[in-house]
């Protein structure tokens, strides 16, 4: 029995539960029950389940109104919350506004299910009355006090636009050059650069192979920064002439197609160089920003992110990041001359981040030209002051525990907001706490109290905060708090999972344990079958990603679940550890294995399970799975190879099984520069290689890669099933044809599920079990929101 609507997943919950309780699974072939309960609990499912839990402000242009789309069990509503006069209240009605779209629109719209997940005011900044949004092809204006809409033709899918401050001007790219219009006018487009090549564009690079063969992707935005003047533009502008191509084959046509992309590999002279350039709209004048050399990396992404320009429009900032992370520069540009400045700069002699990995990039400028910088260089990721003239005043913050990110900063004030971890004894370590701290380092105070992980959002006029906290095991609440003391405003809403309840699902089980020093705290979370009995022993298995960028279990709130969850109702534990390696802890944490991929925490997974085995009897410690996608395609392949008497079974997606053929950004940050050993022809990323162990393999190994991914290129599983075959070893591969990166579709899922039922469970799976995914997000409730002019206010400067 295959699931295929909500109204079945809710009246089958109840019947399902029932017959799990009565029929374990224990019969061989392995019952399809097991399968349709398990289908229930991936997230696609699970968040149709959940509602309250999704809370996006969107400001109002006084920077302290906002609305947010709002999940309810009919579909969702649009909630206008007014701090000021306490209220909150639905912005409009849904079954009159799509009584009205229908009309518009020559069609019928379910009040449940709104063409839009976003929406922009009208064009005049003061008009709160009309709101757009596009519909397919169509964009449409709604007048939400009369309920009165009108449809217009929309520009081209083809050619995306980054829309100006005051909304007055549209700037896109077309053959590698940078074009504006004015917008809702007909008027001819203004060229403002002419050079624009092939191999070096402005605003764009070169497609994807991805995006060259499925060409009815949404196109990609121009990397355009507007200053707030609507004159200026920062345009980015990236030579990869030169760089050597990885080449792809799409073999699904009768005449195979092949394409190529510009890829840098550990170890190359020649790799992409970053510039950038300064548009003038009105002056048409094209000036170069001076970054000569040209770093390794470079980017706008400042905190927050409207603040890669000055509130006058006469300078921008930029960070660079020089060849395998070694230094950060944060500089500033002179928009008339080009000209840099050096603000702030930062090294290591592993590598440098810019800001905790897991949140955004949290540097800050502000107007009088003093920097607001994260650095690692006591060991802890921590706020320093930088006055104008690049010197360190002050540092903000200090101690064992880790700066999150900057979330707003007020400069008439001198108060900067930030997130932390580990700070307090009565949270626990990994959720996120907000904090407010003079810029001298004084009156530090907890603005939150909760032990929950905090998502924080602060309103433009710098009084108000949106809070969205989360447990592990709990849904989310949100409140409204004041941003000075932190005290709650009011509740705007509770999430509530109680269909998702009767399911059984009770989310994961946080767990501590000692890492392989046998004195480090580590940290996990187990999913377990919802009707365990605990009589019986079930077979373990360890999700990984390896990271070093990010760690194993991701978010720390109720949502960490999908098909970890999924996979243990058919009859396994299932774990995910950060291990020693992992960010969010102390620097030293992080830098566990630098420099040795090959460790990739396994020996910490090890260590884990094998205490859990011994807290828990219903483990089978000889019946140990691994599965991960990506880097932890690469993990869990690796596992099965250094520990084949440990691990059993593997499913590796997409794994980068030798770090040489990966990008030079993330390989040489992690791995450290390619050193070449001319006498014995090797270097420092070959004994990292899984296929310099294939011969080891023991157990049961299932890879699984896209052959059109352009992230980790599939040569890299085909040189690894080389080492396998010449190393005479039996495993078994899926090639996805014309697949990306990700293989989250429902094919490659119920193979993952099928691979450890029959291997490391010993049962036959149903024969082709079929998963049927819902509608998409895009489409179950609305249509891809318009990303390019969504009337998202940024957060602070104040």
């Amino acid at each position: 029995m295959v699931l295929r609507s909500v109204g079945f997943l809710l009246v089958s919950c109840t019947a399902f539960a029932a017959a799990l309780q009565a029929q374990p699974f224990v019969a061989s072939p392995a019952n399809a029950v097991r399968y349709d309960r398990a289908e229930q609990l991936l997230s696609w499912n699970t968040t149709r389940l959940v509602t309250g839990d999704e809370v996006q402000a969107q400001w109002m242009k006084d920077g302290a109104r906002f609305w947010y789309r709002n999940k309810i069990r009919q579909g969702a509503e649009f909630v206008l919350v007014d701090p000021i006069r306490a209220t909150r209240e639905t912005l409009f009605d849904n079954a009159r506004l799509a009584a009205a779209i229908s009309t518009a629109a020559d069609t019928s719209i379910d009040p449940t299910k709104l063409p839009f997940r976003t929406f922009k005011f009208a064009r005049d900044g003061d008009d709160e009355r009309n709101i757009e949004f596009r519909f397919g092809k169509r964009r449409v204006t709604c007048d939400i006090a009369a309920y009165r809409c009108a449809t217009a033709d929309t520009l081209p899918s083809e050619v995306p636009f980054v829309l100006s401050p005051d909304r007055k001007w549209e700037a896109y790219v077309r053959a590698y050059n940078v074009y504006v219009r004015p917008r809702g006018v007909e008027a001819d487009s203004v060229r403002l650069t002419t050079d624009g090549v092939q191999g070096w564009s402005y605003g764009l690079g070169e497609p994807s192979p991805q995006e060259r063969l499925a060409p009815q992707l949404r196109p990609r935005r121009p990397q355009f920064k507007w200053a707030p003047d609507s004159r200026h533009l920062l345009v980015s502008r990236q030579d990869t002439r030169g760089v050597a191509v990885m080449p792809y084959i799409s073999y699904t046509s009768q005449r195979p197609r092949a394409f190529s992309q510009p890829y840098a590999l550990p170890g190359d002279s020649t790799i992409p160089r970053p510039g950038f350039h300064i548009l003038d709209r009105e002056a048409r004048t094209n000036v170069r920003v001076a970054l000569d050399p040209a770093p390794a990396q470079a980017s706008w992404n400042l905190s927050p992110r409207d603040s890669a320009w000055n509130a006058a429009s006469s300078r921008a900032y930029l960070t660079t990041i020089s060849r395998a992370s070694k230094a950060a520069t944060v500089l500033e540009i002179d928009a008339a001359s080009g000209a840099i400045r050096r603000l702030v700069a930062d090294s290591a002699k592993t590598f440098i981040e810019v800001g905790n990995p897991v949140d955004p990039t949290p540097t800050y400028v502000t107007e009088d030209g003093e920097t607001l910088f994260w650095s690692e260089r006591d060991g802890w990721g921590h706020l320093y002051r930088y006055g104008a003239d690049g010197t360190l005043k002050n540092r903000i913050t200090e101690g064992p525990w880790q700066v999150g990110t900057i979330v707003a900063v007020d400069e008439k004030t001198r108060r900067v907001w930030f997130t932390g971890r580990g700070r307090e004894t009565d949270a626990f370590l990994y959720y996120a706490q907000l904090y407010s701290a003079s810029f001298d380092g004084t009156g530090i105070q907890r603005l939150t109290s909760e032990d929950a992980d905090h998502r924080i959002q602060v309103s433009p006029n710098g009084k108000y905060i949106v809070d969205s906290y989360a447990r592990v095991e709990t849904p989310p609440v949100t409140v409204l708090r004041d941003a000075l003391t932190g005290r709650v405003l009011r509740k705007l809403e509770t999430a509530d999972a109680s269909q998702l309840a009767t399911l059984g699902f009770k989310g994961a089980r946080v767990f501590s344990v000692k890492a392989r020093d046998g004195l480090t705290d580590i940290y996990g979370v187990m999913y377990l079958p919802s009707n365990l009995d605990t009589t019986r022993r079930y077979p373990i298995i360890s999700n990984i990603y390896p990271g070093p960028q990010v760690g194993s279990v991701g978010a720390w709130n109720y949502k960490a679940a999908g098909e970890p969850a999924a996979l243990a109702e058919l009859g396994f534990v299932v774990v995910q550890i950060d291990h020693l390696g992992t960010p969010l802890r102390s620097k030293a944490f992080h830098d566990n294995y630098y420099g040795n991929f090959g460790d990739n925490g396994l020996p910490d997974h090890i260590a884990a399970i094998k205490q859990l085995a011994s807290r828990y009897g219903y483990i089978d410690i000889d019946r140990v799975g691994i599965f991960g996608h990506s880097g932890g395609g690469f993990a869990s392949t690796d596992a099965m190879l250094r520990f084949p008497d440990f691990f059993k079974v593997a499913v590796s997606g997409a794994g980068n099984h030798d770090n040489r053929s990966y990008n030079i950004y993330w390989a040489e940050k992690y791995q450290g520069l390619m050193r070449r050993d001319t006498v014995r022809r090797t270097d420092n990323f070959a004994t990292e290689a899984n296929a310099s162990m294939a011969g080891n393999l023991k157990g049961h190994l299932l890879l699984m890669h896209g052959d059109m991914d352009d992230n980790v290129h599939p040569a890299m599983t085909i040189q690894m099933v080389d080492a396998l075959i010449k190393a005479n070893r039996s495993f078994d591969l899926i090639i996805a044809p014309n697949r990306p990166h990700s293989l989250n579709e429902p094919y490659f899922i119920r193979r993952r599920w099928d691979y450890f039922v029959q291997h490391l469970l010993g049962r036959q799976p149903p024969d082709n079990y079929l998963i049927v995914r819902p509608a998409e997000a895009t489409g179950a409730d609305g249509q891809t929101p318009d990303d390019e002019e969504a009337e998202v206010i940024p957060p602070s400067p104040l």
